[in-house]
Order: C-alpha cells, then structure tokens, then sequence
C-alpha cells in the first residue's frame, strides 16, 4: 500500500486561510472536500518545503506550493456482496439506486450483510474513490428498511460533501407516494384544531411538528413540543378510496428530513399509514367501506405502504440539474389495484 502525494500550488487572491485556500485550488480529480483537507492537515499530512503545517488558519501567498499526502484508501470492514440493484444512474461521483422493500441500507449489529451498502461495494468496486479515506460509498441520506424508493450514495469525498450540503439545506426534492387511513380533509374540525397542523392552498396539508426519540421507547419517534428536532411536512391527496373515504393515496414531500418524518407525521394527525407496524397497527374496518378483497390486502399488507417516488438534486461535481423517478413496486400497485376495483 502506498501513499499518493498531491502538489497543491496556491494561485491568485488567495484565501487568508490555508485550509480554505487549499479547497480551492487542491485538483479536482483528488476528490478532498474542505473537511477531508482538514483532517490530513490535523494529521500532519500537509507540508511547505519539506516542513509540516498543521495549522488550519496559517498564512497564505499566492505561489506557495504545499504538498498533501493522502495513503491508500481502506477498504471497509462490511464485506462486498454479489446482490442485485435496480440502478437508476451511475457516474463515477454517484449512484442512484432504487431500493427493494425488506433491503437495510447499512450495516448494523442486526443486519451485518445482505444491505445496500454490501451490494454498492461489489457492484462500484472499481469505482470507489474513497469517503473519509476508506473505500466506502457515502450514505448521505436513508430510507427505512420496509420503505422501497430512490436513493443517491455518493462514491467520492467531494461527492459526499457537495450532496450533504444538499440535504442539509433542505434543498433536495423528494417526493413519497404513501397509503393512509382516512382522508386528510381541510373541512375535518379535528385536524384545524391539531396543534402544528394546517392546510395550505388546494387542500393541501402541512404539519409542522417537532420530533424526538420516543420517552420510553427508544426504537420509536415521536411528537414533542419545545424540544427535538424541528420537522415540516407536506401531503396532499392523489386519490381516495372507500364510501366514505377508508383509504387515500398520497403524494407527499420533506421540508426537512428526520427519521421515520412522514411515518410518525401522519400517525400524529390520525392518519397513519397502512402496514406500519410500528405507528399505525391494524385498524379495524367497517365491511361496506370497501370491497372484501380490498379490506383482506389492507389487512396482509406486510409493511409501512410508503415508497420514495422522486429524488432530486444538483449534480456535486457537474452541477446539472438531475432528476428520478422510481414507479411503484408490485406490492403496492396491486394494493392500489384491489382498492380501486
């Protein structure tokens, strides 16, 4: 294994600080983001003329020549697996990939194999530049186990730095289609009522509600007020099915993106989503609501009924505008088919 050493000569109109001004003129085929070249400075991995800077805010001048030493990235601990992947795109910055239901996206104590992240480093093996100095892809958003849809895992560190920025922004566009209990209606008194929730133009509704681990149950979000995470969402009906209204389709999109958001969202105002085992459970449902058929598949339907449709976001390296969308799985189209017969 052996060191790559990169020569960094800082050009006009510098930056007063050298790791700043090493973000901007480092090449761009080195993939190292602001806080990577912060790292290898703190490790004594950046020199002027033979001599070790360490400090971050020291001086700089147009001219100066610096030299960064970057060692071999390590491959991760997680094992490559031979699984397969519904790619969307692929570049050598990104991949977008559309996730099966029952698929964990990273490796835990629980899930050590068989995940997202084993299947990326078999199929982008060739093309992982290294995040953080192991060769890893860059998980910078996730998508519950038993919700299927887009996601977009970074292969370099620039990549991942320029996609988080993203996200923490709040800039990209993500879009669920979800099946949930009732009808969220603007005429329902209840939900006027509920604090956090209100209703946009067009019916459209927003809930505007801060999330926090559940007091007792730590595997659980849930609804707080004064503390937690601040958390918006926006839902509005695609379709409803039942006399009166027993289940509606919706479209729905993050403001912001916390764990289990729209899951515990939507459980809050009433309306959870069918198949949740963990916030919605089985409701019991009146027989003439809907056909017999349609009341079984509610019923069997073994998971959340939530699926990432549409992800969005600027390229980190090309800055192109990019765009998916992932149809729906097999599962929840039939479900919506026995719905609507």
């Amino acid at each position: 294994m052996s060191d790559t050493v990169i020569s960094v000569e800082i050009s006009e109109n510098p930056d007063k600080r050298l790791d700043k001004a090493l973000a901007r003129d480092v090449p761009v085929e080195a993939n190292l983001s602001r806080s990577r070249l912060a790292k290898l400075l703190a490790e004594g991995a950046v020199s002027r003329n033979g001599v070790v800077v360490t400090d971050q805010k020291a001086k700089v001048a147009e001219g100066e020549v610096y030299e960064i030493r970057v060692a071999e990235a390590v491959d991760l601990e997680a094992s490559p697996e031979n699984i397969p992947l519904d790619v969307v795109y692929d570049d050598d910055a990104l991949i977008v990939v559309n996730k099966p239901a029952g698929m964990v996206v990273h490796p835990a104590p629980g899930s050590p194999s068989g995940t997202l992240v084993n299947a990326l480093l078999h199929h982008s093996a060739d093309s992982l530049s290294g995040i953080g100095g192991a060769k890893r892809p860059g998980i910078v958003h996730r998508i519950d186990k038993d919700t299927s849809g887009l996601l977009v895992v970074a292969k370099s560190d620039a990549a991942h730095q320029g996609l988080a920025k993203q996200f923490e922004k709040h800039s990209v566009e993500r879009h669920y289609r979800a099946l949930c209990y009732g009808r969220p209606d603007a005429a329902d008194p209840r939900l006027r009522g509920m604090p956090g929730v209100d209703f946009e133009a067009s019916n459209l509704l927003r809930v505007n509600a801060n999330l926090a681990r559940h007091k007792t149950d730590r595997q659980r979000q849930a609804v707080v007020k004064n503390a937690g995470r601040h958390a918006i969402t926006r839902a509005r009906v695609v379709d409803s099915y039942g006399t009166p209204p027993t289940v509606s389709l919706l479209d729905c999109w993050l403001e912001t993106g916390r764990t289990h958001q729209i899951r515990v969202h939507m459980a809050y105002c009433g309306h959870s989503l069918i198949g949740d085992p963990v916030y919605g459970g089985k409701r019991k449902l009146a027989k003439k609501s809907l056909p017999d058929a349609a009341i079984a598949a509610i019923g069997g339907f073994p998971r959340q009924a939530l699926h990432a449709a549409t992800l969005g976001f600027i390229h980190p390296v090309s800055g192109e505008k990019l765009s998916f969308e992932a149809p729906l799985p097999q599962d929840f189209a039939e479900l919506i088919t026995e719905l609507s017969r």
